[in-house]
């Protein structure tokens, strides 16, 4: 055997105990480890088999917002040149019983309307900044609005888009809200619960067919071990489109900006 060749097969059988001692040590490392018994899977049992389906709801929830609202002008079609105080006013002028007058149910946020002159967010006023964000996959932003029932400790969530020059609401809720995020084509509302330790979170997502936001998920989840907001799931998949950066207050781009 040639010396150079020799040489080299003895280097190679001097490193295999060491290979072999690192490749041991590594597998103590990382090697796979039981996380115990799996429980047995169990197929849904139908129950009633008899009973006759329901041809039709027997609560009448709404769940397809959809209003033009009147009195609002966009122009050029672009959502961010729309007023959110005037928006809010005008839902406002539209149910005056709920608003106008000290018997009304909100009475204080109509009268502290009169403190949006600085804009929303501001002050006394009880409209909060607007978000911007493309929920309905049309390449153009819409509206997430948000404004305080008073007095009380509700708030008003509202959705926004534009449709033939005109702005229609596509999504209307009203409730004690404890967080509200975006995420894809979906809204999502946090809420408290009256049981300790968990809370309320729904989701609404855009639907084409519907062309409005639809109420997909209902759930009642723990807060104490609550992870971030859920990442893609089957009944939304645009989920995954989310962004930090899209979720800011008011955000415009200069070729977007009125």
């Amino acid at each position: 055997m040639p010396v150079r060749v020799r040489a080299r097969a003895l280097a190679v059988a001097a490193l295999l105990p060491v290979i072999g001692v690192a490749a041991t040590a590594c597998g103590d490392a990382g090697g796979l480890q039981s996380a115990g018994p799996t429980p047995t899977a169990e197929g849904p049992a139908l129950l009633w088999p008899t009973l006759p389906p329901a041809s039709r709801p027997a609560y009448e929830i709404g769940e397809v917002e959809r209003e033009v609202v009147e009195g609002v002008r966009v122009p050029g079609g672009n959502v961010h040149t729309v007023d959110p105080v005037a928006v809010v006013r005008a839902e406002i002028d539209a149910r005056p019983k709920e608003y106008e007058g000290s018997g009304a149910r909100f009475h204080e946020t109509g009268a502290r309307m009169a403190e949006c002159a600085a804009g929303p967010g501001r002050g006394g006023c009880p409209v909060l900044a607007p978000y911007y964000r493309d929920l309905t996959g049309d390449g153009h932003d819409d509206l997430t609005l948000g404004f305080r029932q008073l007095p009380g400790e509700l708030t008003a969530v509202r959705v926004y888009t534009v449709e033939n020059g005109r702005l229609v609401r596509v999504m209307t809720w009203d409730d004690a809200v404890s967080g509200v995020e975006l995420a894809g084509r979906s809204v999502i509302i946090r809420s408290p619960s009256e049981v300790k330790g968990y809370e309320y979170r729904l989701q609404w997502s855009w639907d084409p067919e519907q062309r409005a936001m639809l109420l997909t998920h209902d759930e009642m989840l723990r807060t104490d071990r609550r992870a971030p907001s859920p990442g893609p799931s089957a009944m939304s998949p645009s989920l995954a489109e989310a962004s930090p950066a899209e979720t800011s207050p008011a955000e415009t781009s200069p070729a977007e900006s009125p």
